[in-house]
């Protein structure tokens, strides 16, 4: 099973004077425009495609991927739908299966009797109140059962293409850490990143951010040695200025769940 691919936004290496002057006239944190940009380019060249490692084959199957993958891992997940999404693609035939059958193939997955009750209940209002399709805006994602916020901003993104920011428990740490959009929750946290970074990186942007955090910028201790924005880093706990070799890193699945 593949994930469907869509063909994103280039990514340009300079912002045009008009995006540069959008990006200035919304910068907050601690950062210059022209240190915001150098951040997402740096980071646009290390990673130019990153994609998501939830396995999915619609946008339907996306949405039920992403909402098991509350509190459980993205590869637990994909080993369990792909069966699943071979017999139940579609909420027609997800609640052809019903609730019981379902258990079956997720019981593997962390709180899969309440998922379980999640799936098929979203199923039916997808059908009920949306003629069978994914709905493509936020609020009326957030309508479906276990689907919140996060969940919507990733569907957004991975099945629509729209530049959304996914605020995870990475992208949280990171951006209070580097003082790139600090906030005191999430909703603040996606606000601020929403209103700093320019529009031109926006689309793979959560994606970036989440790398860092996961790979680079860790939660018990930044290896900054590895950093390629270490000369631009404003947070109180960085221990190197000096950036790392920025060159294009081997390609690297995005965790969801976080």
């Amino acid at each position: 099973m593949k994930n469907v691919k869509l063909k994103s936004p280039k990514q340009s290496p300079k912002l045009n004077a008009a995006t540069a002057g959008r990006a200035r006239g919304r910068q907050r944190g601690a950062y210059s425009a022209a240190e915001v940009v150098e951040i997402f380019r740096r980071f646009s060249v290390q990673r130019p495609e990153p994609r998501g490692e939830l396995e999915h084959v619609n946008p339907f199957t996306l949405v039920v991927a992403v909402a098991l993958s509350a509190q459980a891992t993205d590869a637990g997940v994909n080993k369990a739908t792909r069966a699943l999404f071979a017999v139940a693609d579609t909420p027609q035939r997800m609640l052809a299966l019903g609730e019981e059958k379902l258990r079956d193939y997720i019981k593997t997955i962390g709180l899969y009797r309440n998922k379980a009750k999640n799936v098929i209940a979203l199923s039916e209002k997808l059908i009920t109140d949306f003629g069978g399709e994914v709905p493509r805006t936020r609020e009326e994602l957030m309508t479906l059962p276990g689907v919140g916020r996060k969940t919507a901003n990733v569907v957004l993104s991975m099945a629509f293409g729209k530049p959304t920011i996914a605020v995870d428990t990475h992208i949280f740490r990171i951006a209070n850490r580097i003082l790139l959009a600090p906030g005191r929750t999430p909703d603040e946290v996606e606000a601020h990143l929403l209103s700093v970074i320019p529009e031109d990186y926006l689309y793979h942007a959560h994606h970036w951010l989440i790398l860092h955090g996961r790979y680079v910028c860790k939660a018990r201790r930044p290896e900054c040695e590895r950093c390629v924005i270490a000369d631009l880093c404003k947070s109180p706990e960085k221990s190197s200025d000096i950036p790392a070799p920025l060159v294009e890193l081997p390609p690297q699945v995005v965790p969801v769940a976080g």
